[in-house]
């Protein structure tokens, strides 16, 4: 029974501790200023803020002053007007998420308010109109998403103006149906190229003498999930890969599409020597075609020369026989003209009974 007594009063010391470290699970924290709006959730702490598919169809204004990360997908934001974000001071958001949000236009100083943003995506959204100052309200910007955001409409040379200011370090274009390099959005100072999953068949000389342009030389491209045409045409790319392969991080996983003969051979087990053109180049097919058929013109003209030179000798001889022949038919034209033309002749034939 003491040992009891004993045992009991040696748990009831260590009750006050215990109930010290349960209690701030059970008084609940203290809401941020400003706290979560009622159409997002705060994950963890009030400095990750999500809306997801709520359709708002503006930003929210209520979000907590101390977020750095925000993420809006599944809205209908189809306009950013200006000042979308300056409801409230931001000052400390570095990374916005809008995906999906059915953005089609951004107007000037749409990001003011937002001094510390660091990334923006905007990826899989319809846009139409990017103004010339839409990214001016963030001087910070270093990392722009656009995947499959240019597909609704040619932005490239409102997208230049647009990013002309900014010391962007990597951008991103994946999935835009790109035919060509979009020298235009490539700023001095960018590091990295995002141009995956496009419609590129191949790099020209003059694309790649854009990426060596001063303030791009440490530019990094990436082209994975592109259909490369491996012909002729592919050998600028090619040999400057072989050169510069540092500067494209999937060089070596990428493949051809074309022609059939090469499908899916790995682009730089290929020697730019031994890429053929293609039937799709009409142009140097019409000229291969012309000097084939000069060639053939050439050859049928010598055979026809040494044919001549080697029966000379026979055609010397009927040349000499065709010359007799004519000279006989001439003689004997000479002579009847001769006859016909004897004055005695003709008198002899014109008397009767003589």
């Amino acid at each position: 029974m003491a040992r009891r007594q004993v045992r009991a009063a040696g748990g009831g010391r260590w009750l006050p501790w215990l109930g010290l470290a349960l209690l701030p699970l059970a008084v609940p924290p203290a809401a941020a200023p400003g706290g979560c709006p009622s159409a997002c959730y705060c994950v963890a702490t009030p400095e990750l803020v999500q809306c997801r598919y709520e359709r708002l169809e503006e930003p929210p204004r209520e979000l907590p002053a101390t977020v750095r990360n925000l993420s809006i997908v599944g809205s209908n934001l189809s306009v950013l007007h200006r000042a979308a974000f300056a409801a409230r001071p931001l000052p400390d958001l570095r990374l916005l998420h809008l995906r999906h949000d059915n953005i089609q236009t951004i107007e000037d100083m749409a990001l003011q308010g937002l001094p510390a943003l660091r990334t923006l995506d905007l990826s899989h959204n319809p846009l139409l109109s990017v103004a010339a100052g839409a990214f001016a309200g963030a001087p910070l910007l270093h990392t722009l998403q656009l995947n499959q955001a240019l597909l609704a409409a040619p932005l490239e040379e409102q997208l230049a103006l647009a990013l002309r200011n900014l010391s962007l370090r990597r951008l991103e274009l994946a999935g835009n149906a790109l035919r060509a390099l979009p020298a235009a959005l490539l700023p001095a100072g960018l590091e990295e190229l995002d141009l995956c999953n496009n419609s590129l068949q191949r790099l020209t000389a003059a694309e790649l003498r854009s990426l060596e342009a001063p303030g791009l030389q440490r530019l990094r491209v990436t082209l994975g999930a592109n259909p490369l045409s491996c012909d002729c045409a592919l050998r600028p790319l090619l040999t400057w890969l072989r050169i510069a392969a540092a500067r494209v991080p999937d060089a070596r996983s990428l493949r051809c599409t074309a022609p059939p003969l090469l499908r899916r051979a790995v682009l730089l087990h290929l020697r730019p020597e031994a890429l053929t053109c293609a039937a799709s180049e009409p142009g140097r097919l019409e000229t291969a075609s012309y000097v084939f058929f000069g060639i053939v013109l050439a050859l049928i003209g010598i055979v026809f020369l040494m044919v001549l030179y080697l029966n000379r000798r026979g055609i010397k001889r009927w040349l000499h026989n065709l010359r007799e022949a004519c000279r006989d038919q001439m003689e004997g034209y000479h002579y009847r003209y001769e006859q016909d033309a004897d004055p005695r002749r003709t008198s002899t034939i014109g008397t009767p009974g003589l």
